[in-house]
């Protein structure tokens, strides 16, 4: 028996699914998240889902969970009190960090507060040059100098960047070796070991974010641990990292700097998972959930990677006027954006008479004004239940009956009444705004990054996104959008689709004419040789694991550079065609190439993937009759261009393989609602997924 359980804590609810790999039964389960401590909600869903199937903490075999403790820590300030010890001379590259502004012209910029202050920030003497030969040896007194500094500040942790360590990390090594002599317990960060590339402010910062949330991951994660051992689990517990695969909770709490983007990446990899079982290559998924929208591309059935992220106010990929809002990482994380507008988005009015949704949430606590736990601002959540979309006697299947008169009587007082509209135009008003929100999210990942939206599927889940998903789709000419079952819970179910996953990197700088195929296979076969020893000591086999290569390539004098894979075997490389994929990647992604301009090559990486057991999605029955077998009921439903319209309500529970929906319709689930428009038709394919299409 192999049962897997996957959990996705959310702003506003915690997902569990349960999936049995030989029967193929799956399972999931809903609750309302706890900020006070994740762990408890955590803990109530899975003994939930237990009680629906029968089964022990014993009888499971993985738990893979995706958390935002590491986001919430730094964009809380809740982080641990950290120092820092870089090589004489560097000591203010955390003050003085980049020149760029979010604003141009803004003068008056205020940069992000360092997360380790000055006043634990300390040189060491020690030059390390940028060929990696050692210039000046380390001066171990000086080391045990600042050590003993940082005891007496009691930090909780040690973040290490010496310059140049990348290349050559001996004397970061033996500044570890002298605080685990002389500082025995803290947690200690090695830039060489975290990030081991070039760009010194970009490593010390990512370095710097996985030192201050050590302690915070590690009590979150031993804690959870904890829980589950009392309760009988037995089965090791995985992490989701940012970059879609999963590591072990032991790594976790040494590098919790993967985990920026925890939960978001699973749900990319369920748009992948669901574009290879349906045959589409070119996918845009598309995550509404209660307190932000996510969305992320894949080309040719693989997610894109940022090259740069940022982790701040909020977390998000580096692009135009986000730059310098937050503090840089550069480890990998799978190209995305966040807009903040979900379900527990607020409506508001601003000084000036404008109708505003979010960025701000009424979150799990006290959540939408309609849940009734003591939310007073009026939420997208709450216009699309006055717009007749949500029925307040089947949210969560029935268990949450929700306040109409409440949610009526907020979107009044906080919208409609100071606009001098009624209450209707109100609440529509709210749902369009967040949908001119979502539409610049979409935008951003495919026409700002050279991809025509016309040429994608669009796979829309979350618990709110199949409601809006219409509209946008509209706005951008997408022609077809596949909504899994349980939207609600399918990030949950991503990351049971995972595997382990370990990225490594070597910096080279060199003219991509010098770049020798002996000197790739050699700098390959060291990598690989680590990539194998890990997922070893992991338990993968030799024939689970799987290693994808790339380049990351520049033109001589660019600052940036693109990613570009190169064959598995490193004996079938072809430079002409590398340097080929190269200027048309470039020519994509900025509008122009440079043919005959010389080229670098920048880095080195390898991807090591350690393929694990994965749930089967079991085929619906064929419809024997048509989808009027699953009608409940009919009420009036807003649409935007038709208004009020009495339309047809469905169970999706009874909706079999081959039954269409004309628009306009309402598809009901436990954990979600499903808009079908006017001018569009639902179809159910054999997995059950809906296939909307515009008619």
């Amino acid at each position: 028996m192999v049962i897997k359980i996957g959990v996705d804590i959310g702003g506003t609810f915690t997902d569990i699914v349960l999936a049995d790999l030989e029967t193929g039964i799956m399972r999931v389960s809903k609750v309302p998240t706890t900020p006070d401590d994740f762990s408890s909600g955590v803990m109530t869903g899975i003994a939930r889902i237990l009680q629906q199937t029968g089964n022990s903490g014993s009888d499971i075999s993985q738990i893979i969970h995706a958390t935002t403790i590491v986001t919430n820590s730094i964009i809380e300030g809740k982080v641990a009190k950290s120092g820092f010890i870089t090589t004489k001379g560097f000591r203010d590259i955390l003050e003085i960090q980049r020149q760029i502004r979010t604003t141009l012209y803004d003068f008056l910029h205020i940069r992000p507060k360092p997360l380790v202050p000055r006043y634990l920030c300390f040189e060491v003497a020690e030059r390390i040059g940028p060929e990696g030969d050692v210039i000046e040896e380390l001066k171990e007194e000086g080391v045990r100098s600042v050590v003993n500094e940082l005891m007496k500040e009691n930090v909780e942790s040690i973040a290490v960047c010496l310059l140049h360590s990348y290349l050559n990390p001996v004397n970061e090594k033996r500044v570890a070796q002298i605080i685990a002599e002389d500082y025995p317990g803290v947690y200690v960060s090695l830039s060489s070991e975290i990030c081991p590339q070039f760009r010194e402010y970009f490593r010390a910062s990512t370095t710097v974010v996985n030192a201050v949330t050590i302690p915070v991951a590690d009590r979150y994660i031993r804690n959870l641990e904890k829980k589950l051992r009392g309760e009988g689990f037995t089965a090791g517990l995985y992490i989701m990292q940012s970059s879609g695969g999963v590591m072990t909770s032991q790594r976790a709490v040494r590098e919790p700097v993967y985990m920026v983007e925890s939960g978001p990446a699973a749900g990319v990899i369920v748009a992948k998972f669901m574009g290879e079982l349906l045959g589409y290559e070119n996918i845009i998924s598309f995550d509404m959930g209660g307190t932000t929208t996510k969305a992320s591309l894949l080309e040719h059935g693989e997610p894109k990677a940022a090259p740069y992220y940022e982790v701040g106010a909020m977390a998000r990929r580096e692009r135009g006027a986000t730059k310098g809002s937050g503090y840089p990482i550069m480890t990998p994380v799978i190209d995305l954006t966040e807009v903040g507008a979900g379900g527990g988005s607020i409506g508001w009015v601003d000084p000036g008479g404008a109708l505003k949704v979010g960025p701000m949430s009424a979150g799990a606590k006290p959540g939408p004004v309609c849940y009734g736990i003591g939310g007073t601002e009026p939420t997208v959540t709450d216009a699309n239940l006055i717009l007749g979309r949500i029925n307040p006697n089947y949210f969560l299947g029935g268990e949450m009956k929700l306040d109409v008169q409440g949610a009526e009587e907020a979107i009044h007082r906080k919208c409609a009444d100071p606009l001098g509209i009624d209450l209707v135009e109100a609440a529509r008003g709210i749902v369009e705004i967040a949908n001119s929100n979502m539409i610049r999210a979409l935008r951003s990942i495919s026409v700002e990054r050279g991809y025509d939206p016309r040429e994608f599927t669009l796979v829309a889940f979350g618990g709110a996104g199949p409601m809006h998903v219409n509209g946008l789709a509209d706005e951008l000419e997408i022609s077809k959008i596949i909504i899994p079952p349980s939207p609600g819970t399918v990030t949950a179910l991503g990351l049971l689709m995972t595997d382990l996953r370990h990225d490594y990197i070597h910096t080279i700088i060199k003219p991509f004419t010098e770049l020798g195929s002996s000197e790739v296979q050699r700098e390959y076969q060291r990598l690989d040789l680590r990539a194998t020893k890990t997922l070893a000591d992991e338990g993968v086999s030799e024939q689970n694991m799987t290693f994808i290569r790339s380049f990351d390539m520049r033109y001589l004098g660019q600052s940036y550079e693109i990613n570009v894979p190169i064959p598995t075997k490193v004996a079938e490389i072809n430079l002409p065609k590398i340097e080929e994929e190269f200027h048309m990647t470039h020519e994509r992604v900025y509008g122009h190439k440079a043919p005959g301009e010389p080229i670098q090559v920048v880095n080195l990486k390898l991807t090591a993937i350690g393929v694990v057991a994965k749930p089967r999605l079991k085929k619906v029955e064929r419809g024997r009759g048509d989808a009027n077998e699953a009608l409940k009921q009919r009420r009036e439903v807003f649409f935007s261009d038709e208004g009020l319209i009495e339309c047809n309500i469905y169970d999706r529970y009874r909706l079999y393989e081959g039954y269409t929906i004309e628009g306009p319709a309402i598809i009901e689930e436990v954990d979600s609602t499903t808009v079908v428009s006017p001018n569009y038709q639902a179809e159910v394919d054999q997995f059950g997924d809906i296939i909307l299409q515009r008619i």
